[in-house]
């Protein structure tokens, strides 16, 4: 999600009881059979608005609502980012190539509730470095995921991320982040990948010291680039890529904070949470 787009309030966002936490479930679990769904589609030679297709059919077989069809105008069940592409990728008939990686991200509504997630795939056989990329972003992900609980602050997630990504060499995308959601598909807090880092002018940008509280939800969906962390919109205002055309890839998961820790609301029920897939 873009930055500037959530509300600068920080400390303006929902605390959510059992009911909360029930919903979410329902709608993660959706949202993660889904990608589950599509990981024995994504080969070379399909194109992407086929896969696009078979997850609005899906959503609507299950009797739940894509977030995104309408959403500022948006008009795919699915954002799929290939190669270069950062985040917000709009599906074509376009075929995937043998090589290719690409993240696919997928939002449902189930009674009210929003399920956001997103998954890389690779397609036929990735190159080492891509695939090499895919690990460390889904490695990054979750060194955020594990920092959750109450009295953690966003910093910690931010500061956890950043210095494994760029320990193995990559760089963190700045321009999007994570985002609260439960009733509301974006809301407060912004969830930032960084801890910290230095513009080009000399400014240095903090993650917000943000205190988490049981009953809060949110995403965390490191975008981790294999060369410069900056990005760049292209005419169409929906797809972001890298400006150096290095490769990029994301992993994405809705959470709650416990009691105690987290609980992620979209992991894979048959096990398919970061490729290679194994699909029956």
């Amino acid at each position: 999600m873009d930055q500037n787009a959530l509300a600068r309030s920080e400390n303006d966002f929902p605390i959510h009881g059992p009911e909360g936490f029930e919903g979410m479930r329902k709608a993660g679990e959706l949202a993660a059979r889904c990608l589950d769904m599509i990981a024995g589609e994504v080969k070379p030679g399909v194109a992407t608005q086929y896969l696009d297709d078979l997850a609005y059919q899906f959503v609507q077989d299950h009797g739940a609502t894509s977030a995104t069809i309408g959403y500022r105008g948006y008009r795919h069940a699915l954002c799929i980012s290939i190669n270069h592409v950062i985040c917000h990728g709009i599906p074509s008939e376009k075929p995937l190539r043998d090589g290719d990686i690409a993240n696919i991200d997928v939002t449902v509504i189930v009674d009210g509730w929003h399920g956001d997630t997103s998954r890389m795939y690779t397609v036929g056989e990735p190159k080492v470095k891509a695939q090499r990329l895919v690990d460390v972003t889904y490695e990054s992900l979750w060194k955020g995921i594990e920092v959750v609980k109450p009295g953690a602050t966003l910093r910690e997630i931010g500061r956890a991320i950043q210095t494994h990504a760029e320990g193995q060499g990559f760089s963190v995308v700045r321009d999007f982040c994570g985002h609260g959601l439960g009733r509301v598909f974006h809301c407060a807090p912004n969830v930032v990948h960084y801890e910290q880092y230095k513009d080009r002018m000399g400014t240095i940008h903090r993650a917000p010291d943000v205190t988490l509280r049981e009953g809060m939800f949110f995403t965390i969906e490191p975008m981790i680039n294999a060369g410069k962390p900056d990005s760049k919109m292209l005419k169409d205002g929906w797809t972001a890529v890298t400006r150096d055309r290095s490769l990029s890839a994301q992993f994405e998961h809705s959470l709650g904070v416990t009691h105690d820790g987290y609980e992620v609301f979209t992991k894979s029920p048959a096990g398919l949470d970061k490729p290679p897939y194994s699909v029956a």
